[in-house]
């Protein structure tokens, strides 16, 4: 087999990544710079921050991969980047730095939609199969997505306000709990119990659609009221609760589109909040009535941003040879394709 070598950037949020992939499906190198501390006392991403931490260490982490690969540029079959969706500025420093490397060696650039560098995560642990669906959960992004082959995404459903990452950020500032809040909500979780019964907003309806406002506004308001008369609420159970509900309709809509299109083959776990060990656990549990559906949930330590994931995907379209140029700008605002 010719030996394909793709120099990955990602660059959409606040994680500095740049990865050496051989053929798809061997990772010669992943190298992440972090921003959360940057970002922790704002209790979020601040743009204008992330994209200055992005200028400082894009060029680092370039020379790192290649060196931690052992890998010249000269070796190189291609450039691949994130061009959107994400935060306009950051996206522009890695759509920057990667057409400046495929110009200056002559290589094609390959253009990388984030979320489907998400889902094509999974490769890493074994082949995707056709049709596939993706469960796709993150900080930014919530949504169910058909692939009917190679390099071809749909949306059949996705969160009409909230993001299921976003929800649990915004109840973790209300317990207290720094940004990124997912990880220790889902420790707190897991030592408490689902006492609150909060909304399972959408659970029952005819879409695939998913609503995490009014979930997190029940949060909150039980907490400020609870405040307010000075009475002190089980932590651990308030986490179990958040928890349960999303995961509850997460799972439901799962299912039901599952038993919508039964030509698919693989569910596909991807996407920050696809590191949560509570939805992890309960999609095993469900995936068990589906003899004919495996659970390819990606590996833990790809859930996050990072630039393996993009050139996973990058490969695809290096086959189907997909490739952009010089004109070739950030989309913060790019999505896939609908179903009709």
């Amino acid at each position: 087999m010719e030996r394909n070598l793709i120099l990955a950037f990602e660059s959409s949020c606040d994680e500095t990544s740049v990865a050496v992939i051989e053929n798809g499906e061997t990772i010669l190198s992943n190298i992440v710079a972090t921003q959360i501390k940057s970002h922790q006392r704002f209790g979020g991403v601040v743009p204008e921050v992330a994209s200055r931490h992005h200028i400082e260490q894009i060029t680092e982490c370039i020379s790192m991969a290649l060196a931690e690969a052992q890998v010249t540029y000269d070796e190189l079959s291609a450039v691949a980047v994130t061009y959107g969706p994400g935060l306009v500025g950051a996206l522009l420093i890695g759509v920057t730095a990667a057409k400046t490397v495929a110009f200056a060696h002559n290589l094609p650039l390959i253009p990388v939609n984030h979320m489907a560098g998400h889902i094509y995560a999974a490769r890493y642990v074994k082949p995707i199969e056709f049709p596939a669906l993706a469960l796709l959960v993150s900080g930014g992004h919530t949504e169910l997505v058909y692939l009917a082959e190679p390099g071809k995404f749909e949306i059949i459903g996705e969160t009409r306000d909230d993001a299921a990452g976003e929800a649990y950020d915004k109840i973790g500032r209300v317990l207290g709990i720094n940004y990124p809040a997912g990880k220790e909500v889902d420790r707190l979780a897991h030592l408490g119990e689902d006492t609150f019964d909060f909304p399972r907003a959408m659970d029952h309806d005819d879409s695939f659609d998913f609503s995490f406002s009014g979930l997190k506004s029940a949060f909150i308001n039980t907490v400020h009221h609870a405040d307010q008369i000075h009475e002190t609420l089980d932590r651990n159970n308030l986490a179990a609760s958040f928890q349960q509900a999303v995961v509850d309709v997460l799972a439901d809509k799962t299912v039901r589109a599952l038993q919508a299109f039964p030509d698919v083959h693989q569910l596909i776990l991807a996407g920050g909040v696809a590191a949560n060990q509570g939805l992890r656990d309960r999609l095993t549990t469900e995936l068990a009535a589906f003899k004919n559906v495996e659970l390819v949930k990606a590996p833990i330590k790809l859930c996050g941003d990072n630039a393996a994931m993009i050139g996973a995907a990058a490969y695809v379209s290096y086959q189907q040879q997909q490739f952009g140029d010089a004109t070739l700008n950030a989309e913060p605002g790019l999505s896939f394709a609908y179903r009709a």
